[in-house]
């Protein structure tokens, strides 16, 4: 029998029982977030700064509501990394909710998921309050991606909070099998943004 699961109630011991997900640990299974990733131009490194100030002064004046994480932060990135243009195209997926009980309040907030070219997704999480990490998100967008409409094809995702980074990869084979880079932090020192884009056009060459 099919069995039908929403992605919001999805959790990764969901993934592990229903599907046999594995995590990779070995750094030699992602290597594209590492390795062959493309310089930048100083007019983009300019702009990434810019959006690296604009998520500063965004902090300086809480609450920071739904929406502003994505028109802040990923929608220029998308916009200076030329990935509203073709032959990339951008759609957006349902979003799907998440909650939090911190102290008797409930906190609620959305997993805003945007797909580029039919394998990379990528996951905005936004919510009104930003103590929602990026793990978050880690179940739901794999759910996505074990959905790949090219399943003999790795598939790649990004999740982000505005206030950090991280990547995914996924194959699928006869054992799902995924990874993870490393945390990029708007926060810290120098811009780490600029390595979010140059991993973000590297994954965009390998789905192409």
């Amino acid at each position: 029998m099919v069995q039908t699961f929403q992605a919001k109630n999805i959790t990764i011991r969901d993934l592990i029982d229903k599907f046999s997900l594995q995590f990779v640990e070995d750094l030699q299974f992602f290597r594209e977030w590492q390795e062959n990733l493309p310089d930048l131009t100083d007019l983009e490194k300019q702009q990434l700064d810019k959006v690296k100030a604009g998520y500063i002064n965004l902090l300086n004046y809480p609450p920071v509501l739904e929406n502003v994480v994505k028109m802040s932060m990923l929608d220029p990135i998308l916009f200076i990394g030329d990935f509203y243009l073709a032959p990339f195209h951008v759609k957006a997926e349902q979003s799907v909710s998440i909650a939090e009980e911190d102290e008797g309040v409930i906190i609620t907030g959305s997993l805003d998921v945007l797909v580029l070219k039919d394998q990379f997704w990528v996951m905005v999480i936004e919510s009104k309050k930003f103590d929602f990490s990026i793990e978050a998100g880690r179940a739901q967008i794999l759910a996505y991606m074990l959905a790949n409409p090219h399943p003999e094809k790795p598939s790649y995702g990004m999740i982000t909070t505005g206030g950090s980074f991280i990547f995914l990869k996924l194959i699928k084979g006869e054992r799902p099998q995924y990874s993870l880079s490393k945390t990029f932090v708007t926060l810290n020192p120098g811009n780490e943004l600029y390595d979010v884009l140059r991993i973000l056009k590297r994954l965009c060459e390998t789905v192409s």
